[in-house]
């Protein structure tokens, strides 16, 4: 059967080039309304700091029945990370994370950058699975692989496709079985004016959400599943 995996990076607004946390305060708010409103579960991949600055907002997660997951304690790649650093940012993200929920198994890197070196810190850390492959870049891994325990499963297209004209968004996605899409909650915040490069601003606030409605509806028409990352996983591996 066809499923869809909704994931959410939950960070400031476009990180490095914002500080800002409107998406936090207007975005999240909306996403988790429209989820709820659908009868959808989604994985959030939440920054430790913003969980920290948003405890209540981050409460709602799994309280509404999504998947907790971890996108590093700030939004610094750890690919410009020693190993050390990276293992300290790691403890640091899921300790936070584990008041919310006990159970935290997924993580993504910020910016899908983690070196294939660093995934037994993952392991060190309790975590089972790993988003952090983009099936649109180099070396474009479509497919779950297993690397040492951690199951990767990677993300299948850019986010910022999703803000595209519907007609050509919806039909690339309906031909894809099983594809795990990713949004940020400061695309769904109205952009337009701030100076950041314009594939950060085109389309974001209400049109971004009547798109991810949109593919929703669309979904639900073809009978797919809504599955969670960790659901996902679960699934491929029988």
């Amino acid at each position: 059967m066809k499923n869809i995996t909704i994931t959410v990076d939950v960070e400031e607004d476009c990180p490095p080039m914002l500080t800002s946390t409107r998406g936090m305060e207007e975005g999240m708010p909306a996403l988790l309304e429209l989820f709820k409103k659908e009868g959808i579960k989604a994985t959030f991949f939440v920054t430790g700091m913003m969980a920290e600055q948003y405890p209540d907002l981050i409460c709602r997660v799994p309280e509404e029945g999504h998947e907790l997951g971890c996108h590093g304690y700030t939004h610094t790649r750890f690919d410009r990370m020693g190993k050390e650093e990276a293992k300290i940012a790691l403890k640091q993200a899921g300790n936070v994370l584990r008041q919310f929920e006990k159970r935290v198994v997924s993580f993504r890197a910020p910016n899908l950058q983690f070196p294939e070196s660093y995934l037994e810190l993952l392991e060190e850390e309790g975590f089972r699975y790993d988003s952090s492959l983009a099936a649109y870049k180099p070396p474009f891994f479509q497919k779950t692989r297993i690397e040492g325990k951690i199951i990767r499963i990677p993300a299948t297209i850019t986010s910022s496709f999703l803000r595209l004209p519907q007609d050509i968004f919806i039909p690339v996605l309906r031909r894809i079985t099983a594809p795990v899409i990713f949004v940020h909650p400061w695309e769904f915040v109205d952009m337009s004016g701030v100076p950041v490069r314009p594939d950060c601003k085109f389309n974001t606030g209400e049109k971004a959400l009547e798109n991810l409605k949109a593919l929703i509806h669309a979904s639900k028409a073809e009978n797919c599943l809504f599955l969670t990352l960790e659901e996902k996983a679960s699934l491929e591996k029988l």
